[in-house]
């Protein structure tokens, strides 16, 4: 597939998602999606929106130190990312790390 300049930021985002596996996109119609994404992995629309939404809106209430206005907010980024990834491991896949 060709590259485009308007399409940096999705080849951006792309690249960060890469080394998690994900194989199927549900997006909009931005041209961006349908010039880079392989037509079988792409699904334009909101059928599957509201089940996304639920795991970030579990995501967020579940870990409180994402609301910055609590007393368990940390400015360290890796402590974020240590809390997140121990999270999305036991939420999603039962694993007690």
């Amino acid at each position: 597939m060709l590259s485009n300049h308007q399409d940096s930021a999705f080849l951006e985002l792309q690249a960060l998602l890469e080394p998690f596996g994900i194989m199927q996109f549900y997006t909009d119609d931005w041209g961006a999606y349908e010039r880079q994404l392989d037509p079988t992995f792409h699904t334009v629309g909101k059928r599957h929106t509201q089940k996304i939404e639920r795991k970030h809106l579990t995501l967020r209430i579940r870990i409180k130190r994402l609301a910055r206005k609590t007393i368990c907010f940390s400015k360290s980024i890796l402590i974020h990312d240590v809390v997140i990834g121990l999270f999305i491991n036991r939420y999603e896949f039962g694993l007690a790390v």
